[in-house]
């Protein structure tokens, strides 16, 4: 018999069921791999790309919500302007300083040689465009020799004054300019050895010649150059009259410059 003092000890397991959940550490890990894999996708696509995207990209990072656009937005002491604006000093983007001055001086030369001294047919022969550099003028040539006879380094004497008047509008801007001459590809067979090097270069030189005579400082001549048919504005047709032109390349880096100095 059981003695009535003996208990009867009961044991209880108790089994833990998990549900299908196992945890989510492998969720925070497979993460930061994905991470970590967009970042170098992200740096080899950076060093592929040119120098004035990774520069546009630099530039956000450094000012994101995109107000530095009145004073700059670098952080290198040798760029731009500073971060922090001077107190009551306008500031300026450089960008939108350097386009106004582009579209002011392309205006300027449009009124007063466009408008003013070409007529009829001859405006659709300048051509002013917006380069990396500032601006390119061009006075090209039509089958009938608009501003030079075939042939011939001297200009028309209809083009003299349309040369005089763009000089004395580019002496007033004060920028620098390179005189540049082209020629087509036709040889030039006078038997004399004088070539579309020759007359290129004469055609370059006799511009210059009335730039100054209109206003032109010397100082402002950076180069004049005869280019013959080494660079073909209608590459595909080397003996279209297009290709015969004076071009003025106008340097606004470095140059000051005040629109109501065109006036």
């Amino acid at each position: 018999m059981k003695s009535d003092r003996e208990q009867v000890i009961r044991i209880v397991r108790k089994v833990v069921k998990h549900g299908g959940h196992h945890g989510g550490a492998w969720k925070v890990a497979f993460a930061d791999f994905m991470t970590a894999m967009m970042a170098l996708f992200l740096v080899l696509w950076l060093v592929t790309q040119s120098s004035e995207v990774r520069s546009a990209i630099a530039g956000y990072f450094q000012d994101p919500l995109g107000r530095g656009d009145s004073f700059g937005t670098t952080f290198l002491p040798t760029e731009g302007a500073p971060l922090i604006p001077t107190p009551n000093a306008p500031q300026v983007s450089p960008s939108a300083g350097r386009r106004a001055d582009l579209l002011a001086l392309s205006r300027a030369v449009k009124e007063a040689i466009g408008d003013s001294l070409m007529t009829g047919e001859m405006k659709d022969n300048l051509i002013i465009e917006v380069t990396e550099d500032g601006l390119r003028i061009s006075l090209l040539e039509d089958s009938s020799g608009v501003f030079f006879p075939t042939g011939v380094g001297t200009p028309r004497g209809v083009a003299e004054p349309i040369f005089r008047a763009l000089g004395g509008l580019l002496g007033r801007a004060n920028f620098p300019v390179v005189i540049e001459g082209h020629t087509d590809s036709r040889p030039y067979g006078d038997g004399s050895g004088y070539s579309n090097w020759e007359l290129s270069s004469d055609r370059a030189n006799a511009v210059r010649r009335l730039l100054i005579a209109g206003g032109l400082k010397e100082a402002q001549t950076l180069a004049v150059r005869g280019l013959a048919d080494r660079s073909l504005r209608v590459p595909d047709n080397p003996l279209a009259a297009q290709n015969r032109r004076v071009t003025i390349e106008v340097k606004l880096n470095g140059a000051s410059f005040s629109p109501e100095s065109l006036q």
